[in-house]
């Protein structure tokens, strides 16, 4: 069966309709909930004096961290209702589609808010505005994955997915740091917000989902919890296992991506703007190896291409933690961190779906979900904590390089049968 690029690349805009507003919330939010602490603004004062005009709420690192959890603590419970719910809805415009068309606009406004709030009380509203819409929307657009392709060919599609995403994050945190420095607070997250709604309307556009089997009616009344409780029943137990290696290297990923920006401004002394800049490099990289994440994976297994990543994952936060001194150095870490969290984001659902029964994809999805939002929450977290008993934002990497071994360990658990090959041309 030959591979459909068009089809992978209209879906994809689902995937990037999510990261648009990430990168965003991940790069910006940390150093406006940090800034105004003596703690840490009492060393780069002068080396760093845009601190002085970025105007925070003055938190430690363990509540701004925590804080930043908050939305994937929601999204626990609402993203995996979706995605289960999403399998039982039938409308005209399909299954997975009506959930942007209502959980679009909803994060939009809440995101375009969130630079205007004046109190911490009314930031938080704002980002469970967000958060909620997010999370109405992003498992059931996740889940056309599984709708619209055969297992032998999900890596490949997953690919072409998250290298789109990355294009759409590099478009962002490039595009939206020279309009936060010439337009000010509000301007990056406007422009994310107007990306994410037209990404939103391509996909309802031109995506065009498959009907529903008849012999996949007596699954898609399936719960989270029944698709939890079947993965438990596998064999071996590696619906659990799997769950648990995701779940941990989300940790990893997560981690980063809260306390990168906080790094670069508050230990190497750049400015806010250079810094998100910087973080364009981790997408970059995620763009130009996503594809090719895929085709190894159809080449040597899920399984194994994750394995490297965890591993990769591990050696570079390890070194990072010793040796990023400079601003160099900061730079050259970032481009094998992206590759290495390519490696294993594009293959980790398509291996819960080679285990999952496939007329449960909603409700696997939304599985799925709830291990890297749990991850979302505690990994952050931890590593706030970390960072204030430690005294340094430098702990951010040693947490990365525990977990990516702990996810590494439990990964040699899961027992999979692979799908059979696609034999398809690779182009075409």
């Amino acid at each position: 069966m030959a591979f459909n690029w068009k089809k992978a690349v209209a879906a994809g805009f689902g995937v990037v309709a999510v990261f648009l507003i990430w990168p965003t919330y991940n790069q910006y939010l940390p150093v406006f909930l940090q800034a105004g602490n003596p703690l840490w603004e009492a060393e780069t004062a002068l080396a760093n004096p845009s601190l002085a005009e970025t105007a925070g709420f003055g938190l430690s690192s363990t509540l701004a961290f925590f804080i930043m959890t908050w939305d994937n603590i929601l999204n626990i419970f609402v993203q995996s209702w979706a995605g289960a719910r999403s399998d039982r809805t039938r409308t005209r415009w399909g299954r997975r589609k009506p959930w942007l068309m209502i959980g679009v606009p909803i994060a939009a406004v809440g995101f375009v808010l969130v630079p205007f709030a004046g109190a911490i009380w009314t930031l938080l509203l704002f980002i469970i505005i967000t958060n909620l819409g997010m999370a109405l929307f992003r498992a059931p657009a996740a889940a056309l994955l599984g709708d619209l392709f055969p297992p032998q060919q999900r890596s490949r599609a997953r690919g072409i997915m998250v290298m789109m995403a990355g294009l759409g994050g590099v478009l962002a945190l490039l595009a939206g740091s020279v309009l936060f420095e010439r337009l000010g607070r509000p301007a990056p997250f406007v422009f994310s917000a107007i990306l994410m709604v037209a990404a939103a309307v391509i996909v309802l556009v031109f995506v065009r989902e498959p009907a529903v089997r008849e012999v996949e009616e007596s699954g898609t009344k399936a719960t989270v919890r029944q698709a939890l409780r079947a993965l438990w029943q596998t064999e071996n137990r590696s619906g659990f296992w799997l769950l648990l290696t995701i779940g941990l290297s989300s940790m990893v990923i997560e981690s980063l991506q809260a306390g990168i920006s906080s790094f670069a401004v508050f230990v190497l002394d750049i400015p806010l703007g250079q810094a998100v800049r910087y973080g364009a490099i981790f997408a970059l990289v995620l763009i130009l190896s996503a594809y090719a994440s895929g085709l190894a994976a159809t080449r040597f297994g899920r399984q194994r291409v994750i394995g490297a990543g965890l591993v990769g994952m591990f050696l570079t936060a390890a070194v990072s933690y010793f040796f990023v001194q400079t601003t160099a150095a900061f730079a050259l870490v970032l481009a094998p961190l992206g590759l290495f969290v390519s490696l294993i984001t594009v293959n980790d659902l398509p291996l819960l779906y080679d285990i999952g029964d496939e007329s449960r994809i909603g409700a696997n999805t939304g599985v799925f979900f709830v291990a890297t939002q749990s991850a979302a929450v505690l990994g952050p977290t931890l590593s706030g904590i970390g960072i204030d008993i430690g005294g340094s934002h430098r702990m951010i990497f040693a947490f990365a390089a525990f977990w990516a071994l702990l996810a590494w360990l439990v990964l040699r658990q899961v027992r999979v049968v692979r799908p059979v090959p696609d034999t398809g041309r690779v182009f075409g």
